[in-house]
């Protein structure tokens, strides 16, 4: 039984500028190409902080037995003349394409929706249509360009009094004219959705004009937030009839005690998460390293896998420090349509 579609808010990010998002290497001179869930998380609960909230919305999610508010990672969309197309991790089981002399299907880290419900529906993905583009690892129709580009900024820390120099550089994400990232949030229920659909709003647009990611003191990071009303997430109705149920992964995933995930089956890659804690009261510290299962994952299981927030702070830091590892899985069949 797969239940009742989901009750999801889209959020859409229009940078204003350059995006840094910082490997788990920590190299200046690479980025990483997906905005992940547990960031997000982080993010929006030291926003929630400032607003004076974070005890409730800790107690609501990491906290909870059952998190009222899930998040996807981001991932990229580019929007033309027809329409917007959204890219994805394509699921692990469907992805790459049989090998082919015209496209190297693995080279491309996102996908089009599209190209995933041809993939479920078993209809064979065109190699006169498609290209890779290098740049952003998109899968884009042949003649066109990805939603962004890699580049690399100099810059250079001069000391108050002008007496030093320090020049260095770091890579950053610049995006296309009409290009930014998606998110999706997923809640609960309809209470969850109406306590706390104003909040992350006005908490995702405090974040927009502060900016996300790394460099946000040069001005990187910001972004117009642009949402959309409440709707039901449920993108392969048909996969409730067409035989076993795989839950592929739109999040990071961290597994609680509860969940049944059968790991000898399914397809599924691992990641490990670190980064440095943001704090009022002490910053800088490395977090507590987090095996997770990594976004286009497809895990076998008898229930919808709900993950685990775990607590990352350093030893004798003076509060806990949450990495969200909540599933944000979608049901998609196990095998392809015949």
């Amino acid at each position: 039984m797969l239940g009742s579609p989901l009750k999801t808010l889209r959020v859409n990010f229009f940078p204003c500028g350059p995006w840094r998002i910082g490997p788990d290497s920590g190299d200046r001179d690479r980025v990483d190409r997906i905005f992940h869930s547990d960031t997000v998380y982080s993010a929006v609960s030291s926003a929630m902080a400032q607003l004076g909230q974070i005890d409730e919305w800790l107690d609501a999610t990491a906290r909870a037995a059952q998190p009222a508010v899930r998040f996807s990672s981001c991932f990229p969309f580019q929007s033309g003349p027809e329409g917007t197309t959204d890219f994805v991790v394509p699921p692990r089981h469907l992805w790459p394409p049989p090998a082919s002399s015209k496209v190297r299907w693995k080279g491309a880290k996102f996908v089009p929706l599209s190209v995933v419900h041809d993939l479920v529906h078993g209809r064979p993905i065109s190699e006169e249509a498609w290209a890779v583009d290098s740049q952003s690892e998109c899968l884009v129709p042949i003649g066109t360009q990805g939603p962004f580009r890699v580049s690399v900024r100099s810059n250079a820390a001069i000391d108050r009094d002008g007496s030093g120099v320090e020049p260095h550089s770091s890579a950053c994400i610049e995006f296309a004219r009409r290009a930014g990232l998606w998110l999706d949030i997923v809640f609960a229920d309809d209470a969850a959705r109406d306590r706390w659909t104003d909040p992350i709003v006005s908490v995702l647009k405090l974040l927009g004009d502060s900016g996300l990611g790394g460099e946000r003191s040069r001005g990187w990071g910001r972004a117009t937030i642009v949402h959309s009303s409440c709707t039901d997430m449920h993108w392969f109705p048909e996969a409730s009839t067409t035989g076993e149920i795989a839950w592929w992964m739109l999040s990071l995933f961290h597994p609680s005690n509860t969940d049944t995930v059968d790991w000898q089956r399914g397809n599924y890659s691992l990641t490990t998460r670190t980064g440095r804690v943001e704090s009022d009261v002490r910053s800088g510290q490395t977090k507590k390293s987090t095996r997770m299962v990594a976004e286009g994952s497809v895990l076998v299981s008898a229930s919808e896998p709900r993950g685990s927030a775990t607590d990352v702070a350093p030893d004798g830091f003076p509060h806990p420090v949450y990495r969200s590892g909540f599933a944000l899985a979608i049901p998609i069949p196990l095998k392809v349509a015949s």
